[in-house]
């Protein structure tokens, strides 16, 4: 039953992605009274795994825009127009600027793909993955100048299992999201929420990823290039490295005995027709992979049918990750 402060809560919504859409369904199943919707245009050529929030809204008989820049004038006002108390950003790609901020009588709010204030910045899901984290989480927090910096309401943790990968760790968050704002809201309402100041010096920052941050060096330990794999494996473009010249996708790897020492890259089939590869300290097992643009396959049916031999080299490629 929605109470009548939360019925009373008028909130705009800026969204994006599954966990904006989870989001957003949280907010309109506790009652919340939502004018407007701002969203992202899906853009051309990415891969759309996710639920969509425009969708959501219109069947929810709310209105949507999805300018091309949120904080343009044209933008600000009808945001202004529907005199919001609360302005929320849930996984919205672009920053919001002060005359936005302004807007909401009671403030403006981000939830933030990870533990405040740690992982600060851009593609916190696949960060915590490449640095090999076992647990992350999404943070409710006050929106000011810079990024993810603003007072914290509320975090809600979620432990990083071995297999994890960024797709499953996604809808683990938006579920932790659901969480969070199905406790937080109500209490957002009746002006009874915790606001915290972040402890800034133990903040870290990361910035955006893009395809080519997932090139292998082989020279790093094992465990380091699995966590890349599974930090960008599909539906993210992937991981990969070059074998005779061609660019290989790897979508997943496992760690293993490090038999032989051999030179980094190095590819080395072992009785069950499994592929190999050596690291600087030990060696990975590709489990699946494929030449760029063509589909994933396993790995041993992949290195029968590319009549793979131990001894063949993956280049390595240096990176600063």
């Amino acid at each position: 039953m929605t109470s009548p402060e939360v019925a009373a809560m008028r909130a705009v919504v800026c969204a994006y992605g599954e966990i904006g859409w989870t989001s957003l369904r949280t907010l309109i199943e506790l009652g919340v009274d939502v004018p407007l919707v701002v969203t992202h245009e899906d853009a051309p050529g990415e891969q759309i795994w996710f639920h969509s929030v425009g969708d959501l809204a219109r069947e929810a008989g709310i209105p949507v825009i999805a300018p091309e820049d949120v904080n343009a004038e044209s933008s600000v006002a009808t945001v202004a127009q529907t005199r919001p108390d609360f302005l929320f950003s849930f996984y919205f790609r672009n920053m919001l600027k002060p005359p936005l901020l302004a807007l909401p009588g009671r403030g403006a709010l981000n939830l933030h793909g990870s533990l405040l204030p740690r992982y600060r910045g851009r593609a916190p899901v696949n960060w915590v993955l490449v640095e090999g984290e076992s647990e992350t989480g999404v943070t409710l927090h006050y929106m000011d100048e810079r990024a993810d910096h603003g007072d914290v309401v509320a975090r809600q943790a979620v432990t990083i299992d071995r297999d994890d990968c960024a797709l499953s760790l996604t809808r683990k968050l938006a579920a932790a999201a659901e969480t969070l704002l199905r406790l937080e809201i109500p209490r957002l309402a009746a002006g009874r929420a915790a606001r915290v100041p972040q402890d800034h010096a133990q903040a870290t920052k990361f910035g955006g990823r893009r395809p080519d941050d997932g090139a292998i060096d082989w020279q790093w330990p094992a465990e380091r290039v699995r966590n890349l794999v599974r930090a960008v494996t599909d539906p993210w473009p992937g991981a990969f490295t070059r074998l005779r010249s061609r660019k290989l996708m790897i979508w997943w790897a496992e760690t293993g005995p490090t038999g032989e020492p051999r030179a980094p890259g190095e590819i080395q089939l072992d009785a069950r027709g499994v592929p190999w590869v050596a690291t600087g300290d030990g060696a990975l097992a590709l489990t699946r992979l494929g030449w760029e643009g063509e589909p994933p396959s396993e790995a041993t049916e992949w290195a029968r049918r590319e009549a793979l031999r131990s001894g063949e080299r993956c280049e390595s490629k240096r990176g600063t990750e």
